[in-house]
């Protein structure tokens, strides 16, 4: 199968692109590298030894995504896509706005266009808001309470998703709403790689690690947890990128929705206890005030995934923290060596 990766450099999409790889199929990267690296591809490709047709644009540029489709027989398209910091959406609502909803629309104008009836969908836990009951499963209400634009515009794009998918109901689409991705592949050689100060939480421990920056800052620690720290679904990059995997070989029309999550709630300061105590590296840190936009928990109930799409994670917080260490102390500054 040929498969489209828009953002196929970033994070998720890079680990996402060597499992398309490793599992026989060919795969075409769209990327305007706003928050990602070109040599991430070239890494992919030297992990996989197989070739990346990689193109440098924006999504939203209509005439060079529809010259791209012309020129391939594309089967399925992969859409990670977007802008994604909490925070920043919060301060930049209009940017998150616009670059996310109008690269989703000419994306779908464009595959009805020519006829590529697959797409799945990265989006994101955020969409439920602030969860009313935990585990979250997937007929939890969303878009109500949601506490910032960038699950805004996630919410946004999964309606639009499924008005779409009733005009066209021959459409396969698959929804994947993410917890929260931690981890690197196991080689090292790719990884979290954020520009400038870390939106999330490992990448920043890793820094603090490496001694990129002096201490962790510790958003909150009078929330209502064991802890009074933030609680999250951490699930490993590799097993969320399989889950993409999974989700290209269940062949269903219509809308499906899925989360891909571990189903365990983890604090932040039990994340900065499991980093050092797998890696031996100590996390100074400070608590500091509550950011924009944060929820106290959330963490999925991911059965419905192990149930149709036979997915499930493999790999624990522990190794997800080595991983995240390996790639760190290999690569101090990301890909800029």
């Amino acid at each position: 199968m040929k498969v489209l990766v828009t953002g196929g450099a970033g994070y998720i999409g890079s680990h996402t692109v060597v499992e398309l790889l490793d599992a026989g199929h060919q795969v075409v990267v769209v990327d305007n590298l706003s928050n990602s690296s070109s040599e991430s591809i070239r890494r992919v490709e030297k992990i996989t030894g197989k070739h990346v047709e990689f193109h440098v644009f924006d999504v939203r540029d209509a005439e060079k995504l529809n010259d791209l489709f012309a020129a391939n027989d594309i089967d399925a398209v992969v859409h990670f896509a977007g802008l994604k910091a909490v925070g920043e959406s919060v301060r930049k609502p209009l940017q998150y706005y616009e670059n996310n909803l109008v690269s989703t629309l000419v994306l779908l104008d464009t595959m009805q266009s020519h006829h590529v009836p697959r797409l799945i969908f990265s989006s994101s836990a955020t969409v439920y808001g602030e969860p009313r009951e935990l585990p979250l499963t997937e007929a939890a209400t969303t878009g109500q309470n949601i506490t910032n634009p960038y699950g805004q515009t996630k919410y946004m794009i999964e309606q639009i998703l499924k008005d779409f998918s009733r005009s066209n109901p021959s459409f396969e689409i698959t929804i994947l709403r993410y917890f929260n991705p931690i981890g690197a592949h196991d080689s090292g050689s790719i990884g979290e790689d954020p520009q400038g100060i870390p939106n999330n939480l490992m990448p920043y421990i890793a820094q603090v690690a490496v001694g990129k920056l002096n201490k962790l800052h510790v958003f909150g620690n009078d929330y209502d947890t064991p802890d009074g720290t933030g609680v999250r679904d951490y699930i490993h990059v590799t097993d969320l990128a399989k889950g993409h995997l999974a989700s290209l070989e269940h062949s269903e029309p219509g809308v499906q929705i899925y989360n891909l999550g571990t189903g365990r709630g983890v604090s932040v300061l039990e994340l900065v206890s499991t980093f050092s105590e797998s890696t031996g590296q100590k996390i100074s840190f400070e608590i500091v005030d509550r950011r924009p936009g944060d929820i106290a928990s959330c963490y999925a109930s991911a059965e419905k995934a192990r149930r149709d799409l036979n997915w499930s994670t493999k790999k624990s917080l522990s190794q997800a923290c080595t991983d995240t260490w390996r790639w760190q102390s290999h690569n101090p500054n990301g890909y800029d060596e």
